[in-house]
């Protein structure tokens, strides 16, 4: 597995990251026991990346994540951990908190349920739009200074929070939704980025299933899975958005790749500074994503890709518009 850097200030990572998340929440029933499997073979591949949340599950992540590391080199791993989403017992959403106090007190929370000393990336799920992005980075550049933090990073906000947050303390990177069909952070959030050093570490690179190659039309998804209240699911835009896969299934063909894998070897053409996470919850889809490194996609393959799936073409804004609203990456708050 080859490495990249997260930014100028930021660790080495494994070029493909493993999102923990829908082995704990937000996409249906997952089998604990084939998540812990599918690590433990992320693991043996050469991922050293992990990202979960303490609110995924509503700490049951971090708990597994703990489970699947036992007899592991705690050292070979970066756990990248977001905090600060609020949440009641039924699940509900209930806003962000990004108070000093609270920063500290979810670190607190989260070095024990994970068994560890230290987090390597540790980053503010969503701006809180109560309080000044500086005070919340100052908290965390606390705990850096306290040792129990390596590197801060940041969560789905604009150019201007990514520069205000900077000043404050290094940030080794910003993780935000990129994919063939996500590419709203060209215009300004990437150049930005790369101007002050920071990685980018790109969630949604499949849109969470959509353009994976592997749904269909009549795919029925549980209560309460995220995809029931996302538009480009929706029964309008579905239709027009599997079209653009179709499409893209042809070029994968002719690369003799799937379509999973072009999507995600695309994201990791954009750069060296971005690292894709796979969200894959089963090993056969992470065996899959994990021969997307090995895809070697020219100058040629590049245009056919974003020839097949233009990014104007898309159906659907990519959260519905409450949560669009909360996205100061998408000029809300």
């Amino acid at each position: 597995m080859n490495q990249r850097t997260l930014g100028r200030t930021g660790p080495h990572v494994s070029a493909l990251g493993l999102g923990c998340m829908g082995m704990s929440d937000l996409y249906g029933p997952a089998d604990e026991a084939e998540s812990i499997a599918t690590i433990h073979a992320a693991l043996d591949a050469g991922i050293t990346l992990l990202d979960t949340g303490d609110f995924y599950g509503m700490g049951h992540n971090e708990m597994l994540i703990r489970e699947a590391l036992k007899g592991r080199n705690r050292d070979q791993v970066q756990l990248s951990v977001k905090f600060g989403a609020l949440r009641d017992a039924g699940g509900n959403w209930l806003g962000m908190d990004g108070r000093p106090a609270a920063v500290k007190s979810a670190l607190a929370y989260t070095l024990r349920r994970l068994g560890t000393d230290h987090i390597d990336v540790y980053r503010l799920a969503r701006l809180d739009p109560n309080v000044p992005i500086e005070d919340t980075i100052g908290a965390m550049a606390d705990m850096v200074q306290a040792g129990y933090v390596r590197h801060i990073g940041l969560s789905e906000v604009g150019a201007a929070t990514i520069r205000r947050a900077a000043a404050v303390h290094p940030i080794s990177d910003l993780q935000i939704e990129y994919s063939l069909i996500s590419r709203g952070i060209e215009t300004e959030i990437l150049p930005t980025t790369r101007e002050l050093g920071i990685g980018i570490t790109a969630y949604g690179v499949l849109s969470r299933g959509l353009i994976s190659g592997h749904w269909s039309a009549d795919r029925k998804t549980a209560v309460g899975d995220f995809r029931n209240f996302s538009p480009r699911f929706g029964a309008d835009n579905l239709a027009q958005n599997l079209a653009l896969v179709e499409t893209l299934r042809e070029v994968a063909t002719g690369l003799g790749a799937s379509v999973a894998q072009v999507a995600i070897a695309w994201v990791l053409s954009r750069g060296h500074d971005i690292v894709p996470l796979v969200g894959a919850r089963k090993r056969d889809r992470l065996a899959e994503a994990l021969g997307a490194t090995a895809l070697q996609l020219s100058t040629t393959d590049l245009a056919r890709i974003e020839e097949a799936v233009p990014a104007s073409a898309v159906a659907g804004e990519r959260y519905n518009a409450m949560q669009m609203a909360h996205l100061d990456s998408e000029g809300g708050h």
